[in-house]
């Protein structure tokens, strides 16, 4: 059955302070049982504080991170077998690339590169029973020869199979419903996180005064935020509905930046909306 869980990346200060055990029994205490694990350092000891947690708490882990190069997950180009005992460890089938390297971005040839060493990446995963996602942000929605890049990636690893950010998808000037309905079948990872319109910082307001509509511009356009969900504008019964229909196992809640809120009581907001309109039981 398909369950709403939590991406720990936006929990990676809080393993950092009171250890992975810690924070997934707090999750658990909330009514989430299902995470997926970012940028959280897959030491000896997290993991096995992880492992604790799942033999413990029940945890499942729907999904682990994996990189192609430097950053801050483990790379499937030098650490493969760890990554696949961890893998193993944590009872995780799926391993995700949160984003396409840096220097992939560079040329439409980098971009192929990338995805021929995903390719291969996903070959050897697969003969471990292992299978690699791709996590999109909006870049991947920019066109070359009127082809996105989501798509050429999609060509050029076909068996890499994608997790769709909806909130990345509707700042990529993409509809999450249509996007998610695109790739049916595709989709077993879905994020959500909502697509925030916030307020203007009042000393846009005092730079347009001075005559500096360049700084009044760049704040005019950069007040759209990571939400909790239920708290910006996209459409949370079409986008779950249409995440479900085209496959989704895990949907996972992630917010990248809280603006001074703990992140556990942005998980709460979340997760009572979602309750509100009815998917309590996917928790």
């Amino acid at each position: 059955m398909p369950k709403i869980g939590v991406q720990m990346m936006m929990l990676k200060d809080k393993v950092d302070q009171t250890g992975p055990y810690e924070v997934l029994r707090r999750l658990t205490d909330s009514g989430f049982t299902a995470v997926e694990v970012s940028q959280i350092a897959m030491t000896a000891e997290n993991v096995a504080e992880m492992r604790r947690a799942k033999d413990k708490l029940g945890t499942d882990f729907g999904a682990l991170s994996a990189g192609l190069g430097a950053g801050p997950n483990d790379s499937l180009v030098t650490d493969f077998d760890k990554i696949v005992d961890d893998a193993r460890t944590l009872g995780a089938s799926r391993l995700r690339i949160g984003m396409m390297p840096f220097s992939a971005m560079a040329s439409h040839e980098a971009l192929r590169d990338f995805c021929r060493q995903a390719q291969e990446v996903s070959t050897r995963l697969a003969d471990e029973g292992l299978t690699l996602y791709y996590h999109n942000h909006h870049v991947e929605f920019a066109k070359v020869g009127g082809t996105t890049l989501l798509d050429v990636i999609r060509a050029e690893a076909p068996d890499m199979r994608l997790e769709i950010d909806v909130h990345w998808v509707q700042r990529g000037g993409k509809d999450p419903v249509r996007t998610l309905e695109k790739y049916a079948g595709l989709v077993d990872l879905v994020h959500l996180k909502d697509y925030r319109i916030g307020a203007m910082d009042p000393s846009a307001f005092g730079a347009l005064e001075r005559g500096d509509f360049a700084a009044f511009m760049q704040a005019f356009t950069g007040v759209v935020e990571f939400g909790e969900v239920g708290e910006g504008n996209l459409e949370w019964t079409e986008i779950i509905d249409q995440a479900l229909a085209s496959g989704a196992q895990y949907l996972l809640i992630e917010q990248d930046q809280q603006y001074g809120r703990d992140p556990y009581d942005c998980l709460k907001t979340s997760r009572e909306n979602l309750v509100a309109l009815g998917y309590e039981h996917l928790f």
